[in-house]
């Protein structure tokens, strides 16, 4: 049986390392491919890995249609979810999973929002030469039908994001610093573990080109230039007078920090304001 691959698709998760690839390979030859492989009609969803074994050895394999999927938005969700709740996928992948998610839910809602206002002033105008029974015209019924299909969890928050990839906020705010800041380069070095998070947010907020230089030197230049960063970033201690000289001084954030920061107020507001609105336009509705 012939699959159809989307590239794309297959590129949405990251793949297998070199060994993880063939401890899979080497279970599939030896208890044959035990899980479906799940399609949409004849567009492959998951397992690819596995769809490409059986393809390379002529092993045989068993498929299970998807047929709660509408569109591609739909299979990325579901992707997304079944990804979340797997035991090796690594913290900084959960993060990025979850920022995606954000991401869809966020324009579902704004498309949903869209659709309601659009039909509202349709509504407007056919009121007069199309009378119906009830408060609420069928042009309006369905948008707002639309919206019930866009997922409850908005993910507005760091800390809903923190929750739906099993992180804590701290985390998803440097994987959100690595996504926006970090060069290509450094971002590798974390996927393949060489990096650790805080490190990376750390070099991430340095320019592309230095980042770049310093990868090429390898992992440990990196940690080295996140101790640089940190150490460059503590403030000396200023005097005091004798009766508080045992309290510490409070680390001053940096601008990058600062303007980070105000960023993430924005984006946040942003959303959520997305959000209120397309709720009042509900409630007005049903009012």
């Amino acid at each position: 049986m012939e699959l159809q691959i989307d590239a794309g698709l297959k590129a949405y998760i990251d793949p297998l390392t070199a060994d993880e690839h063939e401890s899979l390979e080497r279970s599939i030859l030896a208890e044959g491919c035990r899980d479906a492989l799940v399609v949409w009609g004849e567009l492959l969803i998951d397992g690819h890995n596995r769809y490409g074994i059986c393809q390379k050895h002529g092993l045989p394999f068993n498929t299970i249609q998807a047929t709660q999927f509408k569109t591609m938005d739909d299979v990325h969700l579901w992707m997304i979810d079944q990804h979340l709740g797997r035991r090796s996928v690594s913290d900084f992948q959960r993060g990025v999973l979850a920022l995606r998610k954000r991401e869809i839910i966020a324009s579902r809602r704004a498309a949903a929002a869209a659709a309601v206002n659009a039909a509202k002033a349709e509504a407007g105008e056919q009121s007069a030469e199309a009378p119906w029974e009830g408060d609420t015209d069928p042009v309006v019924a369905q948008a707002l039908a639309s919206v019930a299909k866009v997922p409850d969890e908005a993910l507005d928050t760091r800390e809903a994001l923190a929750r739906a990839a099993r992180l804590s906020a701290g985390q998803v705010k440097m994987i959100e610093t690595i996504q926006e800041k970090a060069a290509p380069e450094v971002v590798a070095a974390v996927k393949a573990g060489e990096l650790s998070l805080n490190a990376a947010a750390v070099v991430a907020t340095l320019p592309e080109e230095e980042q770049q230089a310093v990868a090429a030197e390898g992992a440990d230049a990196l940690k080295q230039a996140a101790k640089r960063v940190r150490d460059a970033r503590k403030k000396p201690k200023a005097a005091k007078p004798e009766a508080d000289e045992s309290a510490e001084a409070a680390p001053a954030a940096s601008p990058e920090e600062l303007q980070a920061r105000v960023s993430e107020l924005q984006a946040e507001n942003e959303r959520l304001r997305q959000q209120v609105k397309a709720l009042q336009d509900l409630l007005a509705e049903q009012a």
